[in-house]
């Protein structure tokens, strides 16, 4: 461990954001992950996604092994300063979906269309049973 409880800003942080200089936060502690980016099992891009910002949800959503963890220790260059790192989380908004009514049909239509049908279809077939028994 190379610490020496250094306390790095967010702002500090987030300049070591390359595939040559790769920090991340987890857990309010910074770790120097450089050397490890090639041995990753996820490949650079997830850990340099993760970047600028505090990973820890990211490092805990994966799931990482016991092992993983205890491998931080050997990139551990200090502490973040809680202080710069910001609280707010962004809800996740889905993409706009494209509606079913693709052809313009008039919603009211629609709705009359799926209260008669299922009526025109018992109609048809009361009918066809009378006709029938008679």
């Amino acid at each position: 461990m190379g610490g020496d409880d250094k306390v790095f800003t967010l702002a500090e942080v987030s300049e070591h954001s390359t595939k040559h200089d790769c920090w991340l936060v987890i857990d309010g502690k910074v770790y120097d992950v450089t050397k490890f980016l090639d041995d990753h099992p996820g490949g650079d891009e997830v850990l340099l996604s993760a970047t600028g910002k505090d990973a820890t949800d990211d490092f805990e959503d994966v799931g990482h092994s016991t092992t993983a963890k205890a491998m931080l220790d050997e990139y551990y260059v200090g502490d973040i300063d809680s202080a710069t790192i910001t609280t707010k989380t962004t809800k996740y908004t889905p993409p706009k979906q494209p509606q079913h009514n693709q052809d313009k049909t008039p919603e009211f239509i629609i709705k009359i269309l799926q209260f008669l049908v299922p009526l025109l279809i018992l109609g048809l077939a009361l009918g066809i049973r009378s006709y029938t028994k008679a």
